[in-house]
C-alpha cells in the first residue's frame, strides 16, 4: 500500500511538471511552433521575411557584383545571358545583384521608419487617451488634420518639401504612419483606462509616468506588434513608389522602386527589367501582410478561435 502511495504521488508529481508551462527559450520556440501549426501561411510569411531581412544584411556577400558596376555582362542580356542570373540592365549593370542591394535601401526604409512611427504613434495614443481633456481634443485633432490627406499625397508633398535622399523618405513615412497607430492604440487604451486594475493605481497615487509605461503600454504590446507587421508591406511599397516617380532615394542608390523606374521605358522589349523587381515587391509584401494578419488572430482575443 505504502509503495502504491509513493507511485501516486511521484506520478502527481511527474503530471504537474509535465503541465509547467515552459519558460525563457523554449517557450518562444513553443510559442512558435504553436503559431506555425496554426497559421503556417502566415509562418510562411514570416520566413520570408526573415530572408528579405538576411539577404539586406548580407547584401555585399551574397551579390555577385556590386550595385553600381557598369559593363559586367553587354547591356540588355537577357536572364541567364552572359553569365548573369537575371540579366543586365541599361547600363550592363547586374540585375540580380541590383535586387540584393535594393533589398538593403527597402528593408531599411520600411523596418525603420515602421518601428519609429507606430512607436511614436503607440505612445502618442497612450497618453491621449489617458490624459484626457484639451490634451486629447488637441492631439486628435492633429490626427484628423494628418489623416485627412491621402498618403502618397502627404509623402509627394514632404518629399518635395525636404528634398529625395533616404532619410527624408523614412521622414515622410514616419508622419504617414504615425496618426493612424496613434488612433488604432487610443481607442484600445480608452477601454484600458477604465479597468481595475488601472483605477486601483491611480487611487494609490501611482503617477501618470508610472500608470502609463507599467500598466497600459504593456496591454497594448499585442495590437503593437500586430500594427508594425501590417504596417511594414505599406511602408515598402509607399518607398517604391516614391522611387518610381523619382522623388523618393537618389536614383544613383539601387531601390526595387527606382529598378522599376528605370525599366519602365524598356518594358516592351526587356521586360525582365521591371518583371523581377515587380515579383520581389509583391512576394515581400504579401509576405508580411499574410504574417500580420495571422499574428491578429492569434493576438487579438476577438479572433484567437478562428
Amino acid at each position: 500500500m505504502r509503495a502504491f502511495s509513493v507511485n501516486a504521488v511521484e506520478q502527481a508529481d511527474l503530471a504537474t511538471q509535465l503541465r509547467v508551462k515552459p519558460t525563457g527559450v523554449a517557450a518562444v520556440w513553443s510559442w512558435l511552433w504553436n503559431f506555425t501549426r496554426r497559421k503556417p501561411i502566415a509562418a510562411a510569411g514570416g520566413v520570408v521575411l526573415v530572408l528579405a531581412i538576411l539577404v539586406a544584411i548580407f547584401a555585399p556577400v551574397l551579390a555577385p557584383h556590386a550595385a553600381t558596376d557598369i559593363g559586367v555582362a553587354p547591356k540588355f542580356a537577357g536572364p541567364g545571358a552572359e553569365g548573369t542570373l537575371l540579366g543586365t540592365d541599361q547600363l550592363g549593370r547586374d540585375i540580380f545583384s541590383r535586387l540584393i542591394y535594393g533589398a538593403r535601401v527597402s528593408m531599411y526604409v520600411g523596418v525603420v521608419s515602421v518601428l519609429i512611427g507606430i512607436t511614436f504613434g503607440t505612445l502618442v495614443g497612450v497618453t491621449s487617451a489617458y490624459a484626457g481633456g484639451w490634451v486629447d481634443i488637441i492631439l486628435q485633432r492633429l490626427v484628423d488634420a494628418l489623416m485627412g490627406f491621402p498618403p502618397i499625397i502627404l509623402a509627394l508633398g514632404l518629399m518635395a518639401a525636404l528634398g529625395a535622399s533616404t532619410n527624408n523618405v523614412v521622414i515622410a513615412l514616419v508622419v504617414i504612419l504615425v496618426p493612424g497607430a496613434t488612433r488604432v492604440i487610443r481607442s484600445q487604451a480608452l477601454s484600458i483606462k477604465e479597468l481595475d486594475y488601472t483605477l486601483a493605481a491611480r487611487s494609490i497615487g501611482a503617477s501618470s509616468t508610472r500608470i502609463i509605461f507599467r500598466h497600459m503600454l504593456p496591454n497594448v504590446a499585442a495590437t503593437y506588434i500586430v500594427l508594425i507587421t501590417l504596417t511594414l508591406g505599406f511602408a515598402i511599397v509607399v518607398e517604391a513608389a516614391l522611387s518610381f516617380l523619382g522623388v523618393g532615394i537618389p536614383p544613383d542608390v539601387a531601390t526595387w522602386g527606382s529598378m522599376l523606374e528605370l525599366g519602365r521605358e524598356h518594358i516592351d522589349k526587356q521586360g525582365w527589367m521591371v518583371v523581377f523587381p515587380g515579383i520581389v515587391i509583391a512576394l515581400v509584401v504579401f509576405s508580411v501582410n499574410f504574417l500580420g494578419d495571422g499574428l491578429r488572430d492569434v493576438m487579438d482575443p476577438k479572433l484567437r478561435g478562428r
